[in-house]
């Protein structure tokens, strides 16, 4: 490339290839990095305010504070060295097109590879490659295109020192104007004869002209800032028809007053900000009251195990969970605070957190973060601080997850947002036109009232306000789903298939006989340190029957899914599982649920499991079997075939000795034959079918089952309303039919009386927003109404 001046570090610099693209380079003194437009021409890639050959002195040095350690690591989520986490504060996040643009900065630049925004919070929670993008390449673009974050540097919090009032300034500013621009229209509006009414009335326009300045270029200015930096970023928001609208409004009244050719629009104008900054006003104030955003005291009553001072293993809440506590994490358990490892061999996977499947290796005295799974067995952790409010579920509804469930509404409503705008313009152009032909009067005020009364934020918050609700109340219920997309996909299943073991058996009931050679204390406590480090409902119920033993520190632990555990302490190994993984044959007259041990390749015994079903587990089948096909898949043999018989609807499917990948193929055939499938099992061997199901649901007794493969958590003592769950997502999805009527009804005849020109611009601005805060209320009353029926 040669030799060029950086516009960052403002030094003589080679610019050399990078592999981001064909067409991009990196400076290397302060790796800021270019795109070429030309042979003599860089412009900075990152910093989108800036016009190619320009030095940005109006930015340069204002987010240095973000190459400090110290404040980006307090400022960070996550940070592995690859992949940072952040979650930053934005005030300016104000409507559905926000939301869009924000979700979608993997488009703007590819080193982002997921963003996620919490409207009620007004914040975005972003993931990205950090070795191609840094903290403030990151706060700079989002700055760039009109979202710029508030950042405190004063404990290094994010949003949490001021309170933007500028919203307030600004619209008194703007009602103040429209006031004194009403008073002084008056003689205009009843034509008074008045001698010095028409005297002064050239004194009462530039009067209306110079309020209605401030108002253009104060109150209306996040309009046109948002629409400029938007159109610039190749984005067509919602804001450019506004800032459209105010201009015209602007300068058709300025040409008048200036050529002498009327009184112009200015009462229209200073009422249309106004108005449109009130709405904004009532908006924020609405959402901000309907709020669903779930917070984990609320939303996941997971299982966690506390170890005591006195060494004692209790089960809480992961809300419950102190600084300085250890815990317990179990093989496949995640992570749930950040935390320095103690004890065991740590090898996590992070994939929950960044998308990517590879491990890391950890040693005693390493920190962990909230987020990473556990793959090797039992660990002991210390905390280092409390959950943090949202980040499990944040973390849980991350967009890396998304398969192809589609959630159609969302699609809809982006498709909306997306295409809105460009079908509105060209609406307010030939109604424009039209009039410009009949009745010239009329041609602006028709312009204007198209553009303002047409908004899709009644359309496309319609969907999230009523999803957002149903999660809230489905959680208080202990029912607990991964996203909206849930709720669209539960409406739609017609087979449900249930796993057995800790699903419909209920494991604190389980009765247990042991059979074989009696085992030694030594190989006692082998097991019971093995089956410690397992979730699956068998070990977790055998671990609690075991007497009390020495808990030893496994050399090596490894879980086969659907076979068994084997692990090594000095020279003792032992396998637990089925008869084939631990070398045994199997006793064919043995039809009940065993768990067989060896010990040294030398087998010693099973243990038979009497299983106890669920409360209300029969007529909650016989509830469901009128609409829906009804399985069983279980990985255990046939022993209990006859109980179920008894128990269950004679068209219950029942089919045992299934391995996952059997359960997996088994729902993979049924979707190809045109099955919506919902898969209830336990979260661990079920992972695959719960993933492959169009809606997977991981039933949770006191177990940390947090997993991406899953997506709802039922709380077992719920187990018999989920008939009525079901019923509740098929009510929201009429609920929001119904709500996207209510909006094209709304926008249709807004957009008759706009373009037969018989609405003021001021009543539009009225109108507009209104239209979002009824449709608000509309499905918040509708999904509170269907929440009381529940249980």
């Amino acid at each position: 490339m040669g030799k060029n001046t950086c516009f960052h570090c403002g030094l003589e610099a080679t610019f050399t290839e990078i592999k981001y693209d064909d067409k991009s380079f990196c400076c290397n003194g302060c790796k800021t990095v270019y795109e070429i437009f030309s042979a003599n021409d860089l412009t900075c890639y990152y910093d989108l305010q800036q016009a190619p050959g320009t030095t940005p002195k109006d930015v340069e040095g204002k987010y240095n504070f973000l190459e400090n350690p110290k404040i980006i690591e307090q400022l960070l989520e996550f940070n592995d060295g690859e992949t940072q986490v952040v979650n930053l504060y934005v005030p300016n996040i104000h409507c559905s097109s926000c939301i869009w643009i924000l979700e979608n900065l993997n488009k703007l630049n590819a080193s982002v590879s997921a963003s996620m925004v919490n409207f009620g919070e007004k914040s975005v929670r972003i993931t990205y490659n950090s070795t191609t993008f840094t903290l403030k390449n990151l706060v700079t673009l989002l700055s760039s295109i009109g979202y710029e974050p508030y950042i405190s540097l004063d404990d290094y919090s994010v949003g949490k020192k001021e309170i933007d009032r500028s919203l307030i300034y600004k619209l008194g500013i703007a009602g103040f104007a429209f006031g004194n621009v009403m008073f002084l229209s008056f003689p205009e509006y009843f034509e008074v004869g008045e001698f010095w009414l028409e005297q002064y009335k050239y004194l009462f326009r530039w009067l209306m002209f110079a309020f209605s300045l401030p108002v253009i270029f104060y109150s209306a200015q996040d309009y046109f800032i948002s629409a400029y930096k938007g159109l610039r970023a190749n984005i067509l928001n919602i804001d450019v028809p506004i800032a459209l609208g105010a201009s015209v409004l602007f300068i058709r009244s300025s040409a008048e007053i200036i050529l002498d050719i009327g009184s112009g629009f200015f009462d229209s104008l200073t009422g249309f900000i106004f108005f449109m900054l009130l709405g904004k006003f009532f908006q924020q104030k609405t959402y901000s009251f309907l709020s669903f955003e779930r917070d984990y005291k609320s939303y996941f009553p997971i299982g966690i195990t506390i170890i005591t001072p006195e060494g004692d293993e209790e089960s809480t809440q992961v809300y419950d969970i102190k600084k300085g506590d250890r815990l317990l994490i179990r093989n496949e358990e995640l992570i749930p605070v950040d935390c320095i490892l103690i004890k065991g061999n740590a090898r996590i996977d992070y994939s929950f957190v960044t998308g990517e499947s590879k491990t890391v290796a950890k040693q005693s005295g390493d920190k962990l973060f909230a987020g990473g799974k556990q793959l090797n067995g039992t660990i002991e952790v210390d905390v280092l601080k409390s959950v943090e409010q949202s980040y499990l579920t944040q973390l849980w509804s991350n967009d890396v997850f998304k398969t192809d469930k589609a959630l159609a509404f969302t699609d809809i409503t982006n498709r909306i947002s997306k295409r809105f705008t460009i079908t509105i313009l060209l609406i307010a152009l030939v109604a424009t036109s039209y009039w410009l032909v009949i009745d010239s009067s009329k041609a602006l005020n028709v312009f204007t009232s198209v553009l303002i009364i047409a908004c899709p934020c009644a359309i496309a918050l319609s969907a999230p306000f009523t999803f957002g609700n149903i999660l809230r109340i489905l959680g208080k219920k202990k029912f607990y789903l991964k996203n909206a997309s849930v709720i669209e996909q539960l409406a739609k299943i017609n087979t449900i298939i249930f796993d057995k073991t800790g699903t419909i058996t209920a494991n604190k009931e389980t009765r247990i006989n042991y059979e074989g050679e009696t085992l030694s204390a030594s190989e006692e406590s082998l097991l019971k340190s093995t089956l410690r480090g397992s979730n699956h409902p068998l070990s977790r119920s055998l671990y609690n029957l075991l007497s009390e033993h020495n808990i030893v520190s496994l050399d090596t632990f490894e879980e086969h899914l659907g076979q068994g555990i084997q692990a090594q302490y000095k020279q003792e190994q032992i396998k637990v599982g089925s008869a084939p993984f631990v070398g045994h044959t199997t006793d064919a007259t043995t039809l009940n649920t065993t768990v067989h041990v060896s010990t040294n390749n030398q087998y010693k015994g099973k243990f038979t499991f009497y299983n106890a079903y669920r409360k209300g587990l029969s007529q909650l089948f016989n509830t469901l079997k009128k609409d829906y096909d009804l399985v069983i898949l279980s990985g255990d043999n046939a022993g209990e075939k006859d109980n179920l018989t008894k128990l269950l609807p004679t068209k219950t499917k029942l089919l045992f000795n299934q391995k996952p990948e059997d359960k997996l193929e088994y729902i993979k055939y049924h979707q190809t034959e045109g099955a919506k499938v919902l898969m209830i099992g336990d979260g661990l061997n079920d992972a695959g079918a719960l993933a492959q199901s169009d809606v997977g649901i991981a039933i949770s007794e006191n177990v940390n089952v947090f997993s991406p493969a899953c997506d709802a958590i039922l709380d077992a003592s719920k187990f018999n309303q989920l008939f009525n769950y079901i019923k509740v997502s098929k009510s929201a999805i009429k609920i929001i039919k119904w709500s996207f009527a209510l909006s094209f009804i709304y926008n249709i005849i807004g957009l008759y009386f706009a373009t037969t020109g018989q609405l003021a611009p001021v009543v539009a601005a009225i109108l507009m927003p209104l239209s979002s805060i009824s449709i608000v209320v509309f499905t918040t009353i509708a999904t509170n109404i269907l929440g009381r029926k529940l249980e």
